[in-house]
């Protein structure tokens, strides 16, 4: 306990303390861990997919990847802000991921029904990460979240729209 309290003293970062942002850095760490395996799994649709969508969803799932590249570059460097290394091995983006891999092959629209329940998850992760960073009044983690779920609504929206 008493290496709680002396760390909550000496780390004070934009007026948070490390037990304030506790909660906020535990649901990036999913965040992260989501966005991680969800990347890899975009690079691989990108990668294999076939058919008559051939070209329309290669472009897609690229655009996807590239948008989660940046956010997990963003999500990882918000961490950093408050004092937190993200040491993650692929072992613990597993455990932490709720996205999991798919290690058979699927098709065009299998993918894409892929991508929309990875997007339920993520979105939820982000919505955990938001009412965290409100409890604590960190409006900068709560804008950078609402950010990228505007985004993940409107692709949510155009993947649906495709299925039909």
């Amino acid at each position: 306990m008493e290496a709680i309290k002396a760390k909550n003293k000496t780390f004070k970062k934009l007026g948070f303390t490390y037990l304030e942002t506790a909660e906020i850095v535990v649901s990036l760490n999913t965040l992260l861990a989501n966005y991680q395996v969800f990347y890899n799994k975009l690079r691989n649709f990108h990668w294999n997919i076939e058919g008559p969508d051939f070209f329309e969803l290669h472009e897609e799932f690229e655009n996807e990847y590239n948008t989660v590249k940046e956010n997990i570059d963003v999500v990882a460097e918000r961490i950093r802000v408050f004092g937190v290394k993200t040491n993650f091995t692929m072992k613990k983006t597993m455990e932490l991921s709720k996205i999991e891999e798919k290690d058979k092959d699927l098709s065009a629209l299998e993918m894409v029904r892929e991508v929309l329940h990875d997007y339920e998850i993520l979105h939820d992760s982000m919505l955990d990460a938001v009412n965290a960073s409100l409890e604590t009044g960190d409006v900068v983690t709560e804008n950078m979240l609402t950010e990228f779920m505007t985004e993940l609504e409107k692709r949510h929206w155009m993947f649906t729209s495709f299925l039909k």
